[in-house]
């Protein structure tokens, strides 16, 4: 197969073809190499790979090819220097912590992200004496007031779960720089086909694979991706020792998750915001979160920092939460799961469900109100969509 250099090609590209490596089978698509260790030529060469000396596979707790052809490439397509692949989303930004953080470091993050995001830096790395601050996502003032001398990294997702509220990457990469601060974006929403936290400032750029990587709902995985030295200086030598490890099968799914995403991203775009305006007309919908929308705050920075709108609509409705129940209760196709970013519609209701966990008060602070409903658009026909909706609306 022929060394070929994938920057110079489009995305699409990229999602197909970068990161194979064809063994002599001549083999068309990406294998499973289903195999825990690996043989070597002698005890040198073994000693050699084993100390970093020699490059090469060793264990597929950390080294396996066809996990390797999915890290590379989702590098690719973020245009990050080097990706690593783990169990799962929630895997990787431990990983992240546990290579960056120690004993009396500081975390500014923002309140509009997943639930357990929050529990992982406030419940667990707290615990270890790592401080984290959690500030308005869309409030640069307040993430530049919450940095101190010994904060570490500046956490966020953009687009924020559940509100659709998009933060600004470039300014926040200025105000985290000028303090001596890496910026980590969770780009999990929008993947690289709508955005590339990179080209706006972003030191460490982290995904939920589980999400509209796979596509299908069919695997757990997680990934980082950064520049080489913050790979293996930190995030490498955790993952070599701590074992939270991709599976060969599990990333033989995603890469043929990334094969389709392109055009996925497009068609959940479409009807997420066909849908949105749809909700904007019903009496019993108070409030629609969708930055397609003119009258979302961000609407105008979603233009610049996006290529288009996300696929995931929340909205509220009168009658707070038992109104919000029977909303989704009165839904007939659409699938009743916490989980987004699938071919398949599905519903949530997020103060109970993704962010149940956290204390009234801080999903006040969040903005998650009980009336909330999170819809993941999926790829069924729109109408159909409309239909099972109004049932309960």
């Amino acid at each position: 197969m022929k060394d070929i250099d994938w920057k110079n090609y489009g995305l699409e590209t990229q999602a197909i073809r970068a990161g194979q490596k064809r063994t002599h089978e001549d083999e068309h698509s990406m294998p499973i190499f289903a195999t825990s260790s690996y043989v070597f030529k002698n005890a040198e060469e073994a000693a050699l790979r084993f100390t970093g000396q020699k490059p090469g596979n060793i264990y597929s707790r950390f080294t396996n090819p066809t996990v390797n052809a999915f890290q590379e490439r989702l590098a690719y397509m973020e245009g990050g220097e080097r990706c690593l692949a783990f169990a799962s989303g929630m895997a990787a930004i431990l990983a992240v912590g546990m290579g960056l953080l120690k004993s009396g470091d500081h975390v500014v993050c923002s309140r509009g992200v997943f639930g357990n995001t929050i529990l992982l830096f406030q419940n667990y790395f707290g615990k270890f004496g790592v401080e984290t601050d959690f500030v308005d996502l869309i409030d640069t003032a307040d993430w530049e007031a919450a940095i101190k001398p010994n904060t570490r990294f500046l956490f966020l997702e953009t687009p924020s779960n559940p509100l659709i509220e998009i933060a600004d990457i470039e300014l926040l990469a200025t105000i985290a720089h000028k303090h001596g601060c890496l910026l980590i974006v969770d780009n999990c929403f929008c993947t690289p086909v709508l955005q590339k936290p990179f080209t706006l400032g972003a030191d460490i750029v982290v995904h939920s694979a589980t999400k509209y990587i796979d596509g299908q709902g069919r695997c757990i995985g997680g990934a980082v991706i950064a520049g080489n030295e913050l790979i293996e200086k930190f995030i490498y030598p955790y993952l070599r020792t701590g074992g939270a490890t991709m599976s060969p099968f599990n990333a033989w799914v995603f890469l043929s998750g990334l094969e389709t995403l392109a055009v996925r991203m497009k068609a959940h775009c479409d009807s997420a915001f066909e849908l949105a305006k749809w909700l904007a007309q019903c009496p019993s919908v108070s409030k629609i979160h969708y930055p397609g929308l003119p009258t979302h705050p961000q609407h105008e920075l979603a233009k610049r920092q996006q290529s288009h709108f996300g696929g995931i609509v929340s909205f509220e409705v009168q009658g707070g939460k038992e109104q919000a129940w029977k909303l989704i209760d009165a839904t007939e196709m659409i699938s009743i799961t916490a989980n987004l970013g699938d071919v398949k519609t599905t519903i949530t209701h997020p103060a109970t469900t993704t962010h149940g966990r956290l204390a009234p008060e801080v999903r006040e602070l969040a903005g998650i109100k009980d009336g909330l409903v999170r819809i993941s658009v999926g790829l069924e026909n729109l109408e159909d969509i409309k239909r099972d909706l109004a049932r309960g609306l």
